[in-house]
């Protein structure tokens, strides 16, 4: 319901924000599956609230998706198109609509079978090196598994994912679009890496939020999951993650926690998507050879 959120992070303690949902975790741990159907009314409600507010949330609810995670809980989430996403989309909601749907309404099989090359080069590989406009990163894949979201859990879907050896990542990544947060865009991030870690980080944009992310705990500073867009379908970049990780001929990094299936063992109590397009002059390498140049893959999908 619109105003919650927005009251509670204003009105909240540091006591009440750090007392644990016990009637959330009852919930979580009984069900079977959970359905997440968001429709958003207002997608800068939380602008003015103090990202430190976030921050201490955030640690003391992680133990609520762990459950969903550790347990492997079934569950599927999906934005129902609403003038509030079609706004920050610079779309009509009818355009809206139709944008959503062609993202959706796939041949989730079909689209399966041709991620199946994908993920088995993550699988095989060790060194990923990813090439474009202020940006040059490495990191290690060794040992991890990749994971085909091919139409069973976010919808849309289309991408595979992995995680990254945690102490790997070096180099520096530009990214470009905003990543958002609780409705707070933050925007020009860039960040410099060193034995897996952040060790610089700027943002022409809400640059404090990003510091207060980073330092919520110790593995916030780390890479936790590195993806690769696939659904082709979704060519702009609407201020949604769910949509926009999507974006075929784009990678995303994710801050924070990592994900077992992926083998990752990165723990964090955030999971911060940031992309990269790279479409426009990146390349993406795996143990030295080019899979993917502006965008479009070496090989046959």
């Amino acid at each position: 319901m619109p105003g919650i959120a927005y009251n509670y992070y204003k009105l909240a303690s540091d006591e009440q924000l750090k007392t644990f949902p016990r009637v959330r975790k009852y919930e979580t741990t009984l069900c079977s599956a959970i359905v997440n159907i968001g429709a958003e009314m207002n997608t800068r409600e939380m602008t003015s609230i103090d990202s430190r507010k976030m921050a201490i949330r955030s640690k003391v609810t992680k133990p609520i998706s762990d459950i969903i995670h550790n347990q492997k809980k079934k569950w599927v989430i999906f934005e129902y198109p609403t003038d509030a996403l079609a706004q920050d989309a610079e779309m009509s909601l009818e355009e809206f609509e139709d944008f959503v749907y062609s993202a959706t309404i796939r041949d989730w099989e079909k689209e399966s079978k041709k991620m199946d090359k994908l993920k088995g080069i993550i699988d095989k590989g060790s060194t990923v090196r990813i090439i474009g406009k202020d940006t040059d990163l490495t990191f290690s894949i060794k040992g991890r598994l990749g994971v085909k979201c091919d139409g069973k859990y976010n919808m849309p879907d289309g991408e595979v994912f992995t995680s990254i050896v945690e102490d790997s990542t070096n180099g520096y990544i530009a990214y470009s679009f905003p990543a958002i947060k609780m409705g707070k865009e933050v925007d020009g991030i860039k960040l410099w890496f060193r034995d897996g870690k952040v060790i610089k980080a700027k943002a022409s944009k809400n640059e404090k939020l990003l510091h207060d992310m980073l330092e919520t705990d110790p593995g916030a500073k780390r890479l936790g999951e590195f993806g690769i867009g696939t659904n082709y379908n979704i060519k702009k970049f609407v201020k949604q993650i769910l949509f926009d990780e999507k974006i075929g001929g784009t990678i995303h990094l994710a801050l924070g926690m990592s994900f077992k299936e992926a083998l990752g063992k990165n723990d964090s109590a955030i999971h911060w998507d940031m992309i990269k397009d790279l479409r426009d002059g990146g390349k993406l390498y795996v143990d030295g050879k080019l899979i993917q140049e502006n965008g479009k893959f070496t090989f046959k999908m």
